[in-house]
Formats: C-alpha cells, sequence, structure tokens
C-alpha cells in the first residue's frame, strides 16, 4: 500500500490560516512559494541529462510528450503551447497530452485521471526515440501511468516530474525528477507549491531544449520570421542588440535575407551573403553560433569562435 504523498499531508504551519488577516494569509503563502526554488535547483542535474535526450531525440526526427491530469496537465498545454510564439518551434514538436481533452482544459472532467487505460491510448502516440514527460504532484496518478508504461514499452525515453520523493509511478521513468516542495498551504491544494515546481521545471526544460538545438543567440530569441509590421520592427531592435548596427543596416540585411532573422544576423556577424549565411545555418544544426565560429575560424586563428558585438550604435 503506498504511503501518503507529502503533497497530501497537512501543513503544521498553517493550520490557523482560516483566522489570520489577509496579509498574514499572503504572507504564509509567499513564504511557502520561497522554499520551490531551492527544491527545483536539487533536480538540476537530473533535468540536464534529460534536456540532452530531448535536444539528441529531436534532432533525431523525435518530438516530446507531456501527458498530465488536472493542474499538471494544463501546466503542460501551457509550455507547449508557448513554445511556437517564444522561438518559432515546429508544431508538434512539443506535445501536451491532458486527461479529460480540450474539455477538461477549463473544467474539471471526473475520474479522468484514474483512467490508467485513457492513458495507455494517449501514449499510443509516442514513437521510438521520442521522449514522454510525466507531470503527477503525487507521483501515482493513473492516467501518467499508463502513459508512462506504455510510451516505456514503445521504445521512448521516459521521465517523471513529481513531488514525491516514494512515487510509485518511478518505476516507469528512466529518469525521476523529485521537487520535495512538501505540504501545501492549503492540504492537498498541488496548484500552490507543487504546481509552481512543475512550472519552474517546464520552463527551464523548454528553454533549454531550444537554446541547445540553436533557436537563440546569446540571450535574444533569433528564431522569427518577420512576418508583419509588430514582429518586423522587433526583428529589427534584435539584429541591432546583436550586431550594433544602425536601423538602416538591420532592416538592408533583413530585406537581403527574405525576412529571416538567423540568416541576417550571421551575415552581419560575418560579413557574408545571406545565401552564404543560411547555408552554414543549415549545416550546423540551426545554431547561429556554430555557424559564425566555422565561418570565422582562420588558419592563424584556429580556435576563434565569435566576436563579441559592438557597443550598440557603433559600426
Amino acid at each position: 500500500m503506498s504511503v501518503s504523498a507529502p503533497t497530501e499531508e497537512r501543513h503544521p504551519g498553517t493550520t490557523s490560516i482560516d483566522t489570520e488577516s489577509t496579509l498574514d494569509i499572503l504572507v504564509l503563502l509567499n513564504d511557502d512559494d520561497a522554499k520551490v526554488a531551492p527544491a527545483v535547483a536539487e533536480v538540476l542535474p537530473e533535468l540536464a541529462a534529460l534536456v540532452d535526450r530531448a535536444v539528441q531525440a529531436i534532432r533525431g526526427g523525435g518530438t516530446v510528450h507531456y501527458f498530465g491530469a488536472g493542474t499538471s496537465g494544463r501546466l503542460a498545454v501551457l509550455d507547449a503551447a508557448e513554445l511556437l510564439p517564444t522561438f518559432n518551434a515546429p508544431d508538434g514538436l512539443f506535445v501536451a497530452h491532458h486527461a479529460g481533452g480540450l474539455g477538461a482544459l477549463l473544467r474539471a472532467v471526473e475520474n479522468v485521471e484514474d483512467d490508467e487505460d485513457a492513458g495507455r491510448a494517449e501514449a499510443e502516440a509516442v514513437r521510438p526515440g521520442d521522449v514522454a514527460v510525466g507531470l503527477t504532484a503525487s507521483g501515482r496518478t493513473p492516467y501518467v501511468g499508463g502513459a508512462l508504461e506504455r510510451a516505456k514499452e514503445r521504445g521512448a525515453v521516459t521521465a517523471l516530474v513529481t513531488s514525491n520523493p516514494h512515487a510509485d509511478l518511478a518505476e516507469h521513468a528512466d529518469h525521476v525528477l523529485v521537487a520535495r516542495t512538501g505540504p501545501e498551504v492549503l492540504t492537498g491544494s498541488t496548484r500552490l507549491k507543487a504546481g509552481t515546481a512543475q512550472k519552474l521545471i517546464l520552463n527551464s526544460f523548454s528553454t533549454a531544449v531550444m537554446i541547445r538545438l540553436g533557436r537563440t543567440w546569446s540571450n535574444l530569441m533569433v528564431d522569427v520570421v518577420a512576418t508583419n509590421a509588430k514582429l518586423r520592427g522587433r526583428v529589427v531592435r534584435i539584429l541591432q542588440e546583436a550586431s550594433g548596427a544602425d536601423d538602416a543596416e538591420a532592416r538592408a540585411a533583413l530585406e537581403q535575407a527574405s525576412g529571416e532573422l538567423k540568416p541576417a544576423l550571421l551575415s552581419m556577424l560575418a560579413h557574408v551573403d545571406a545565401s552564404v549565411a543560411r547555408a552554414a545555418i543549415e549545416q550546423h544544426g540551426g545554431s547561429v553560433a556554430d555557424a559564425l565560429a566555422a565561418l570565422t575560424v582562420t588558419p592563424s586563428s584556429p580556435t576563434e569562435t565569435r566576436p563579441s558585438p559592438a557597443p550598440r550604435g557603433e559600426n
């Protein structure tokens, strides 16, 4: 028989929360929230290993799948949805499977999290070499368990994100990430600390994957295609930030690159035509940094990589 999950135990410091002042209620919540980042920090080595596995899978044509119910599922849907506008990630690169489907995003649907067979059915979409990430604060949600079990049978890399160090579903995961957030301010309300930990882990996971896939230059989001005036203005500003060029130079480079930011940026940094820049980026897995290193290496300086951009406003 499973022991009680820490997220379902009573918090000894908040038993009188219903009689506290509004400010004191908020202080109790905030004090508890401060425990989340340190708990997430403890799983970073395992998370790094998962990021590397996901990058390898995606480069091999694979997909990352999230499986969750309730709060966990909603957070998974949010993370996957935000990758398109943030990184121009291809549709279907990250797929979120939420117990109960779209209807359960806005309303609680009874019993869907307990449906192990539904989880297994959802995981039929997983292919060998994909990555399947299950999210469950308690570590024992049947829907997630069914999904992870089936995903593993189908040859996927599996991971579990939980707040229970004794999670029943750990046996189905190649990577187990336990953020030890402990009891919630309101007993069992895992939309609080446990949910916040899941959000931080998902943020870090998907962002690190995108960075490793070359969808940034320095700390700038450069995998953007300028398809309208608003985006074109944003892209021009990014080009100026990255290269130190003025507005006219940035717009000219963008025009020559057919509105594509990455080849425009590389052409400015390496002083090559946009067509050369585009080919170099393709040859180096989409990474501007790697393409720049290849274009700027000379026999006299074989270890040269990328120059620091000039201060803003200088040529």
